[in-house]
């Protein structure tokens, strides 16, 4: 069996100088099989970009240990970064540069021929839809298109490992679904992609496997089947307003959420207290049990509501 292509135990930030003392990472574990698309999702402060800074050689972590291929980050620096790609979530393409170029240029710094290069630079705008702004500088490219010239940009390269932080990040629906079939055809030529993201339905579509971080720990992992058979009903009633607990437990399993209750229920039992509720002219919302029902039990909040940042002005 191969080594995974990424092993974290028992890793930990705290960022220096920061005011709560709490820590980015807290001890998180985690393995990252090679091959395939393997999701890290949570709310913006959970740890993502802390962690995919630390895996990418950008960032020390504060303990534990954290091999890339096989290779050591604190040690082997060199030689991982040499086989990695990364589009970090806040990074901006050269302004100077041409859209083709900066994905030549950077296809050609990691060893690639001019022939090899040309040909997926071409590939990569075609298939991102950046081909009518190839001869465009950089600075005249609107934030979406600096984007998805990024992704073009890591997606053509040869990396065995590429780290996508938030890729999709202000992108309209269109877009985005041009970046997922290309993040699709990476993973068919047998890279290993780490994809961040707190689009649950982007999430769910990609990932072969997801971890659920929320305050820098390692709160749940598994295949998104995996995840959502860990509840056995297959309905959801979210209710928000002053409802006694007590009154709930008939009708299927309750959690206490922010502002309310999310309930699980077979389908009569959710209609009935859809019902229910609304007599008593409460606000709910009802439907199929989705990934997004999961986050919402396990952690209590909606994935949209940020989460504490560990470190002051940054997505940690």
């Amino acid at each position: 069996m191969a080594e995974p292509a990424i092993v974290a135990e028992g890793v930990s930030k705290v960022y220096p100088g920061s005011r709560s003392g709490a820590p980015a990472l807290d001890g998180l574990s985690l393995e990252v099989p090679r091959g395939g698309i393997y999701g890290l999702i949570g709310r913006n402060g959970a740890g993502k970009t802390t962690f995919v800074r630390i895996a990418a050689t950008q960032l020390a972590m504060t303990s534990g240990t954290l091999r890339v291929l096989g290779q050591d980050v604190r040690t082997e620096e060199r030689a991982i970064r040499a086989r990695i790609a990364c589009v970090p979530q806040e990074s901006r393409p050269l302004y100077f540069l041409r859209t083709e170029e900066v994905v030549y240029l950077y296809l050609k710094m990691r060893g690639m021929t001019s022939a090899d290069a040309r040909r997926r630079t071409h590939d990569a705008l075609e298939e991102l839809s950046l081909l009518e702004v190839r001869k465009r500088l950089v600075s005249r490219l609107s934030g979406g298109l600096r984007r998805r010239t990024l992704c073009a940009m890591v997606l053509a390269s040869d990396a065995d490992v590429m780290f996508l932080d938030e890729p999709t990040t202000g992108l309209d629906p269109l877009a985005r679904r041009e970046v997922w079939e290309a993040v699709r055809r990476a993973s068919r030529e047998h890279r290993t992609i780490l994809l961040t993201t707190h689009y649950l339905d982007e999430a769910e579509a990609l990932s072969g496997r997801l971890a659920l971080i929320e305050r820098g720990q390692r709160r749940l992992e598994g295949t998104p089947a995996e995840l959502r058979a860990r509840v056995r009903y297959p309905y959801r009633v979210t209710l928000w307003g002053d409802v006694p607990r007590d009154q709930l437990a008939s009708y299927g399993a309750v959690s206490e959420i922010e502002g309310g209750f999310l309930v699980f229920a077979r389908e009569p039992e959710a209609r009935e207290l859809a019902r229910w509720a609304l007599e008593r002219g409460l606000r709910l919302s009802m439907g199929p049990v989705s990934l997004e029902d999961i986050f919402l039990e396990v952690v209590g909040r909606s994935i949209d509501a940020d989460a504490p940042l560990a470190e002051e002005g940054a997505e940690a």
